[in-house]
């Protein structure tokens, strides 16, 4: 491989890099092709990529930038998965995928900058989607009103009874 490829390899890797928030390190010894292209096909679902790089091109790569503390855990054969619009559902699609792979595992993770381990990785991935969390909190805000008109609509509701009670009282 030459200079000019290798060098438009390892910024292809600083492109993803920047602007993915979680960066997966995964082990994938001995797994087939046809195994392979179906975890890109889930992870593109997902949002995110999956590259097989050269060790010390993605070293060179993440040298630098919020993933660095990545660079000292590549070894042997290992593939990158990144996760750009939701970090949660890229790694929900590698921890499923691995439940039903005898040959991908995951290694280690960086999430903005900090190091998560397997069993924090199959945590974050129980975390509800983005779209989850932001239903959940439109709920939430939609809340705050409705309660207020309901709570309006009660006291008028009470005045407007206790007036017509005086008013049929009055009318006697």
């Amino acid at each position: 491989m030459n200079k000019e490829k290798k060098a438009s390899i390892i910024a292809n890797i600083k492109q993803y890099a920047g602007s993915s928030s979680v960066i997966v390190i995964t082990d994938f010894k001995e797994m087939p092709v046809e195994e392979l292209n179906a975890l890109r096909v889930e992870l593109r679902r997902a949002g995110g990529r999956f590259l097989v790089v050269k060790n010390t091109l993605a070293r060179l790569a993440l040298s630098e930038g919020d993933h660095n503390s990545l660079s000292s855990h590549f070894k042997e054969n290992c593939g990158l998965v990144f996760g750009f619009e939701d970090p949660v559902a890229a790694v929900k699609a590698v921890v499923d995928f691995t439940k039903n792979s005898k040959f991908l595992k995951i290694r280690i993770a960086s999430l903005n900058g900090q190091l998560l381990s397997e069993e924090k990785v199959v945590a974050l991935s129980k975390l509800p989607s983005r779209e989850a969390l932001l239903s959940s909190a439109l709920g939430t805000l939609n809340q705050i009103p409705t309660g207020f008109v309901s709570l309006f609509a009660n006291m008028i509701r009470s005045l407007l009874y206790g007036l017509k009670a005086i008013e049929e009282q009055k009318s006697k």
